[in-house]
């Protein structure tokens, strides 16, 4: 890749985008950024610092200080803190701000890979390839649920499912940058596809791209 080469992953918490644009980034060997961990990252401060989370003023400041090569996915995963993330994620200024710096990192050779909710509509209108994974909230639902039971957790199937629908309707519903699928972008619904399968399929489309790029 002689220039710099953007894929942009969009859809809903749950769907697998965060697994695929690991993969992707690690086979076509460029950067990688989850974009929800800035908002993330901006919510955790305010929670460390006992600020309220609709304390706007405190947010941007918050995410004018985030720094996008130190994003702690460990600490950063909590459920509380996603919670709280799609709360401040809708104030416009604290999206402005964590845009600047999304955009900034995408533009960094050879590339990027980044995942989020707003990459090709908002982030990166122009990127080379974008893809929106989707699936059901059920499968989502379920997901989550093996998941948390996977580490020795337990949680409750009904009240995961009913979280997931509210965190769509937050996205989807929000005025500023909302969940949509860009226009151009490739719909990868993974309800009955395995991340393996997922991965495949987004490869192909990716390697379509390059191969009629390289003959241009």
């Amino acid at each position: 890749m002689t220039h710099v080469f953007t894929i942009a992953i969009d859809g809903p918490a749950g769907a697998g985008k965060g697994t695929l644009a690991r993969r992707l980034a690690d086979h076509y060997r460029l950067n990688l950024l989850d974009t929800g961990l800035t908002y993330r990252a901006v919510a955790y401060a305010l929670i460390q610092h006992a600020l309220p989370l609709d304390n706007v003023s405190a947010a941007e400041t918050a995410a004018r200080q985030v720094n996008l090569a130190n994003l702690d996915r460990a600490v950063l995963s909590a459920h509380a803190v996603g919670e709280a993330a799609s709360k401040v994620a809708v104030y416009p200024t604290v999206r402005r701000i964590l845009v600047e710096k999304q955009r900034d990192f995408a533009k960094t050779p050879p590339g990027a890979v980044l995942d989020g909710r707003d990459i090709g509509t908002v982030v990166c209108p122009e990127a080379d390839i974008k893809l929106y994974v989707t699936a059901s909230a059920e499968v989502r639902a379920r997901r989550r649920l093996a998941e948390i039971e996977s580490i020795g957790g337990t949680a409750d199937f009904t009240e995961i499912l009913a979280d997931i629908v509210r965190r769509d309707e937050r996205d989807m519903g929000r005025a500023d940058s909302p969940l949509k699928p860009a226009a151009d972008a490739h719909l990868l619904d993974t309800s009955e596809m395995a991340i393996e399968a997922a991965f495949l399929a987004a490869m192909a489309i990716i390697d379509d791209v390059l191969a009629k790029r390289d003959k241009a």
